[in-house]
């Protein structure tokens, strides 16, 4: 389970194996998974206060280039709103004004209010996946997380982080991987 070092000095165990450590909407998914999928889905507790990347990563010595943000993306079209989660490095910002906005057909395009996106996703802040979201919405995965060889990413909670290999994350419910959708902000 080499994937699962990615979450520095947690110890990590098969995600199905501890659903008291995932969201609902989560642990639902993980289930409807190809078994030998799942299998590939570590995850280790963590403490609640620390379930932000950067805290995450300094305190359990994650690589912050090992870690993927999911951003929930509102689009809106006249009186229509769309939403889409968007799943990119740590060390970039998605594309929301360009190739979000040009996915979702929208006019206007920006990060969803937090009350919004935890009421939608039925997951905590902080611990927003893009396992389990919505069946309408499109996972849009970054092509370099896609090439990961492993990402930590949330659990739907924010007690717990989920490892697994970035090539994992194309075959999740409606993904999509797009090039150039995060755009570095820092250095690895």
């Amino acid at each position: 389970m080499s994937a699962w070092s990615v979450l520095g000095s947690l110890e990590a165990v098969p995600a199905l194996d501890r659903p008291d450590l995932l969201g609902e909407p989560v642990a639902h998914a993980l289930k409807l998974l190809d078994p030998a999928d799942a299998a590939l889905v570590g995850v280790a507790e963590i403490d609640p206060g620390l379930a932000d990347t950067a805290a995450f990563c300094e305190a359990y010595g994650s690589p912050l280039d090992g870690s993927a943000n999911c951003v929930v993306v509102a689009g809106r079209r006249g009186e229509e709103t769309r939403y889409a989660a968007c799943l990119v490095l740590a060390t970039t910002r998605a594309d929301v004004n360009g190739l979000v906005r040009k996915r979702l057909n929208a006019r206007k395009a920006s990060f969803a209010p937090m009350d919004d996106a935890v009421a939608r996703s039925c997951m905590e802040y902080g611990g927003i996946t893009p396992i389990g979201l919505p069946e309408d919405w499109p996972v849009l995965v970054d092509a370099a997380v896609a090439a990961a060889p492993a990402v930590v990413i949330g659990s739907g909670v924010r007690h717990s982080k989920l490892a697994l290999p970035g090539e994992l994350t194309t075959r999740l419910q409606n993904a999509e991987v797009l090039e150039a959708l995060g755009k570095r902000t820092t250095e690895p």
